[in-house]
């Protein structure tokens, strides 16, 4: 896997998109040579038809992207593909309409070159991705994996393996002394056979040949073969915690199997004062660039909400932000108005009844939450970060949910990593899987991870996928 944008992307992915960026270039480079009548190479090289080219290239990579083809790219349905690609390229040549209309050649290409090249991507990518997900991902090889130990963590790691092939990863076995196996057994992790105790890690390392060996030991004192394991690194085998293989393929922290200790000691854990400084900067540009593009639109939500029911259009509710400070958060009215009059504050649902005809749209698209630029202008909010909790909640979850007093170490967000993540929840257990992301956030707080998460934000609010 290879880390980029502070997220691990299995290798396969990345390879994929390569593929598909060479293949469609030529694509276009081979329809310039067929449908020219001057000489394709004055086009391509004295008329910058390579950068048009290029520019293209990027924006079909994008239509990939946000159809969701690289975030589970082993095929479904090959009419659902093949209809999916027709998609994707009759945005391109909308965008080609518009740029030939506003005189924007950046991405203008001459009519047959589109045409032609655009009938080659239609034949040759669906039949690359069925050749890829068919013979080529699998000739690109898996890494083997030894687990010591069969914790929850490593449960969940071989239950991701076997689910999500494309992630370059298979398990080997584990290794687990009969005393300590997890309820059911030692050989009640499925997924993965026990190939004996701790004590035979030689000779299953000999017979085997693991790629990578990831210690899930719930108790170690004593049991750990700290010295086999430091030559078995030396002579090349990757040795690695349980709880970094996690965050890797979940993209979260595991609090089951977390310890005071590791969050205390940890080098990489955030956030420095440096990225909080710079998020701060950039969260006040945005805010400030947001309000006034999306000032109009503001205000045509605020008349539809006060004209589709009565009551306010903005509303201001008391969050916990930085700190633990409470800050009046102000977003659209997407609810009943005093629809906690009796109950008071209660999480909302999945299909709340509450919520008005226009809120769910609202919601859908994100645009109640437009008015939190306003609390990133006064320095409350950032762009990125946790979602702010009601107090009433935050005082709950602090007592039941260990570490839930640390997502507070950042500013609050609009968007965070945990929502375009995990599904909407209103339990405790999602509360804990939202706040592993939230954990993850902190630990990997960056630019280039805010960067990800905005873009990744936008596909949601353009088609409507994604959590909340």
């Amino acid at each position: 896997m290879i880390r980029l944008f502070k997220v691990s992307i299995p290798g396969n992915v990345i390879a994929l998109v390569f593929s598909d960026a060479i293949l469609i270039f030529c694509c276009y480079t081979l329809a310039a040579f067929w449908s020219l009548d001057v000489a394709a190479d004055v086009f391509l090289i004295d008329d910058s038809g390579v950068w048009h080219i290029a520019t293209l290239v990027l924006v079909l990579l994008f239509g990939i992207y946000f159809h969701d083809l690289y975030q589970d790219y082993r095929i479904r349905s090959r009419p659902l593909l093949l209809q999916q690609v027709c998609m994707i390229l009759g945005i391109a040549f909308l965008l080609q309409a518009l740029a030939n209309y506003g005189r924007w050649n950046a991405i203008l290409l001459p009519k047959w070159v589109m045409v032609y090249g655009s009938l080659l991507v239609l034949l040759v990518l669906p039949a690359w991705r069925i050749l890829f997900t068919t013979f080529v991902w699998k000739a690109m090889g898996t890494q083997r994996i030894l687990f010591l130990g069969s914790s929850q963590a490593v449960r969940d790691i071989v239950a991701r393996m076997s689910e999500h092939a494309e992630l370059g990863l298979s398990a080997i076995g584990y290794l687990e002394d009969a005393a300590a196996g997890a309820p059911g057994g030692p050989a009640a992790l499925h997924g993965a056979p026990r190939l004996g105790e701790i004590e035979n890690l030689d000779d299953v390392v000999a017979t085997q040949l693991p790629d990578r060996i990831v210690v899930g030991m719930a108790e170690r004192r004593g049991r750990l073969p700290v010295l086999r394991l430091l030559e078995l690194r030396y002579s090349g085998i990757h040795i690695e915690d349980a709880a970094n293989l996690y965050e890797a393929i979940f993209g979260r922290v595991s609090t089951r199997d977390l310890r005071p200790s590791q969050l205390i000691f940890s080098a990489e854990l955030g956030p420095s004062r440096s990225s909080m400084n710079l998020q701060a900067l950039y969260s006040f540009v945005i805010s400030v660039i947001g309000i006034v593009v999306t000032l109009p639109v503001m205000l045509a939500v605020a008349l539809i909400v006060r004209s589709t029911s009565p009551g306010p259009a903005l509303i201001r509710q008391r969050r916990v932000g930085l700190n633990g400070a409470v800050f009046t958060l102000y977003k659209f009215r997407s609810m009943y108005d005093d629809s906690e009059k009796d109950t008071g504050a209660v999480w909302a649902k999945k299909d709340d009844p509450r919520v008005t005809s226009v809120g769910r749209w609202l919601r859908k698209l994100r645009l109640d939450e437009l008015p939190q630029l306003f609390n990133v202008l006064r320095g409350e909010m950032s762009i990125v970060g946790p979602r702010p909790e009601r107090p009433e909640f935050v005082a709950v979850l602090q007592e039941k949910i260990p570490y839930y007093r640390q997502r507070h170490c950042v500013k609050p967000g609009i968007t965070g990593w945990a929502q375009i993540n995990h599904k909407y929840g209103d339990t405790i257990e999602d509360t804990i899987v939202k706040l592993e992301y939230d954990l993850y956030y902190i630990k990997n707080l960056a630019l280039s991870l805010d960067a990800y998460i905005t873009f990744h934000t936008a596909k949601t609010m353009l088609f409507g996928r994604g959590s909340q």
